[in-house]
């Protein structure tokens, strides 16, 4: 008989767990769903910005998401391919969700990086690949829209390497320029070109033909040349992937296609299987690692309440971290030290959600009604463990909150409480204004617009806000906030956070908060990490 830990190690072996990450509109949830298409997990994609009459992506279920053609919540999708279970985490796009974002990013052994291929690399794209060198989380690239103008393939690899510091090794390779894509070839097989016939409206894989390489160059002539020249080049010059370099964050393997028109996409699945690494031990808070093989433990990565709006229930995304959960066991909540029951465990795939009664590293398990989770929280059975925090990142934004009808306080309290446990917006209080008219404070002031949606749908509790005059929030104590409030030359305020009751000096700019130091040279003000930064 497999012991426990044999069978985790095994089953995590089989598990790739990754996220899809991009600048917005460079076509993330599109490739979210043709990734999906391919492993079969679903029979007919469906494209945000398709024509007329097509659904929305299955990894944007909430309203306002289909409504923008955003996405601005995270989402999980796991299905099969080639024996292994894929773990995909699709995160929002949009810089003003960033903390979502760099929370799912703390749940994956591997990211794909998506890039335009008429802009290259974008601002939010530098951003997170900036966190995933920080966590050391190996990244594979893959330059989106090439049946679209854009710009030189040399070019984009060129940029990556100068502003990343990282080379690039070409996977695959496109014959004919952006816009004008003949087809691929596969820097594995190099005497062939695959050619793609696109499906209608781009609703199903598109068909792939293996053309020789003789009937290549006879058909596209310069464009055949050109494309095994450019990979003569890249070879001489050292651009060939290497499992040890990208595994430690040295290059990337980059791939060329279209993800609406599902132009590479097979093999870039493919490469996920190949190349991305297995769940491994994870680092834990003071020191020393967790193996997979260890007893339970898992990382709530995200709270998210609501999915399903016919129960109105709150569900945690947990990544299971070690050893073999199984649905019913009672784990310890290492925040408090208390026993936690996990009798409802779901496997989700975007909204859509089935019971699971086991799980193993790599694996995102969705514990429903988990009212007392919270982002960050750490579960294990037997040898406690504790994983490292989750970042908390400084507001740039923020707004008093006020119920537009008081009758529906209870609701309003309800729902702020909500949205701020999720970490929808981080909430903040003051005597001066009291519970009715928390200030809520955003990285970004797309997240406003997701309370007052979530806040009017889901609460029944519609809400009005006002925007307050500050920008730059540093952290205090109390003695830092009395003084704050006592202060005669600076324009500013001092609020507890609900979350953690930590102070914040909220100022209108970074002058205002230097002439406060200037004027309390005593007083405790700290840099919060930056979201933008």
């Amino acid at each position: 008989m497999t012991p426990p830990g044999g069978a985790a190690a095994a089953q995590a072996a089989r598990r790739r767990t990754f996220a899809v990450i991009s600048h917005p509109d460079a076509g993330k949830s599109t490739l979210t769903e043709a990734l999906a298409l391919h492993a079969q997990a679903i029979t007919e994609a469906g494209a945000v910005h398709g024509k007329a009459g097509r659904r929305g992506v299955a990894s944007d279920w909430m309203e306002m998401e289909k409504a923008r053609g955003i996405s601005v919540t995270s989402a999980v999708l796991q299905f099969a391919h080639r024996g292994c279970v894929l773990n995909l985490l699709d995160t929002p796009g949009h810089a003003d969700f960033s903390e979502d974002t760099y929370r799912v990013l703390a749940a994956v052994d591997c990211a794909v990086m998506l890039i335009d291929a008429a802009k290259g690399l974008e601002e939010q794209t530098r951003k997170l690949f900036d966190v995933c060198r920080h966590r050391g989380i190996p990244v594979i690239t893959f330059v989106n829209k090439w049946d679209r103008p854009g710009r030189e393939a040399l070019e984009l690899l060129d940029e990556i390497e100068r502003e990343f510091r990282l080379k690039p090794t070409p996977v695959t390779w496109p014959v004919g320029d952006a816009g004008h894509l003949r087809g691929l070839i596969d820097v594995r097989e190099p005497g062939r070109m695959l050619r793609y016939t696109r499906t209608p409206g781009g609703a199903r894989e598109a068909v792939e033909e293996p053309v020789p390489a003789e009937r290549a160059s006879a058909d596209h002539g310069d464009d055949w040349v050109r494309a095994t020249e450019e990979l003569e080049l890249l070879g001489a010059d050292g651009a060939v992937h290497e499992e040890e370099a990208f595994l430690a964050g040295r290059s990337t393997p980059v791939f060329f296609g279209s993800a609406i028109s599902n132009v590479g996409v097979r093999l870039l699945l493919d490469a996920v299987v190949d190349l991305a690494p297995a769940p491994a031990a994870r680092e834990l808070e003071g020191g020393g690692v967790r193996p997979v093989g260890a007893p339970f433990a898992g990382l709530v990565f995200k709270v998210q309440a609501n999915m399903d709006r016919a129960h109105r229930d709150r569900i945690a995304f947990l990544r299971v971290c070690s050893g073999v959960f199984e649905r019913g066991m009672t784990v310890t909540r290492a925040a408090s030290g208390k026993p936690f029951a996990t009798k409802y465990a779901h496997s989700v795939f975007g909204q859509d959600r089935s019971m699971v009664d086991t799980a193993y590293p790599g694996d995102v398990v969705g514990l429903v009604n988990a009212g007392a989770l919270r982002v960050g929280d750490t579960l294990y059975a037997e040898k406690a463990a504790v994983f490292p925090p989750m970042p908390t990142f400084a507001p740039e934004h923020f707004a008093v909150v006020r119920p537009v009808d008081l009758s529906r306080s209870k609701q309003f309290r309800r729902g702020i409480a909500q949205l701020d446990e999720e970490g929808v917006v981080q909430v903040l209080v003051s005597d001066l204004r009291g519970d009715q008219a928390p200030v809520l404070a955003a990285v970004g002031p797309m997240q406003f617009d997701v309370v007052r949606t979530r806040m009017a749908g889901e609460f029944s509790a519609a809400v009005k806000l006002e925007e307050l005059p500050y920008h730059v929030a540093r952290g205090t104590d109390a003695g830092g906030a009395e003084a704050l409030n006592r202060s005669r030359i600076v324009r500013g305020e001092a609020l507890t956070r609900v979350r953690d009751k930590a102070y914040l000096a909220l100022f209108p700019d970074r002058w205002q908060a230097n002439s406060f130091k200037r004027e309390f040279p005593d007083a405790r003000l700290d840099h919060l990490v930056a979201a933008h930064d």
